[in-house]
């Protein structure tokens, strides 16, 4: 899956990924921080190759956020907190595919639309994630409400001009 991806984009990572990625290891089970980096670069297939400055840094801001807590053995391991959080971030990235998918079956003004989108949401999911230990509940409430009316617009516009398509 990792590998996939980094085929697509290059070896270029976008800021906030690690973050979202080290919740989605953890949710699976407890690891240290140096296991952390050996899973992200086996799934990459050595493309990425997270370094201890970037990896333990991030895991104690995670740790101050509550959403990671360390256990005595030196592993990290998700909190309830943490799950949320990564649900919330799986749930738009559901919604993002499916408007994705629609798009490119539209042809070559859909797969245009596609690739846009793609930028747009990528720019705003950095500009977010590099905020969120700065917003407070209300502000991120206000931002995902906001991405999910914009991906319900989308739909409806991506919708109609299907239905015109095929008209």
């Amino acid at each position: 899956m990792l590998s996939n991806w980094f085929s697509r984009v290059g070896s270029v990572i976008p800021r906030g990924f690690s973050r979202h990625y080290v919740l989605g290891l953890l949710k699976d089970q407890q690891l240290s921080g140096k296991e952390i980096i050996d899973k992200a670069i086996l799934q990459s297939e050595g493309k990425w190759k997270p370094s201890p400055g970037l990896i333990y840094p991030m895991l104690g801001r995670l740790l101050e956020e509550g959403l990671i807590d360390e256990t005595e053995n030196g592993r990290y391991k998700i909190t309830a907190k943490g799950l949320e959080m990564a649900a919330d971030i799986q749930s738009v990235h559901n919604m993002l595919q499916k408007q994705v998918d629609v798009m490119l079956r539209v042809g070559s003004i859909g797969k245009f639309m596609a690739l846009d989108l793609i930028d747009r949401v990528s720019t705003i999911g950095a500009t977010l994630s590099s905020n969120l230990d700065r917003m407070t509940v209300q502000e991120r409430d206000k931002y995902k409400q906001f991405l999910l009316t914009e991906l319900k617009k989308m739909d409806e516009q991506t919708e109609h001009k299907e239905k015109v398509a095929v008209e």
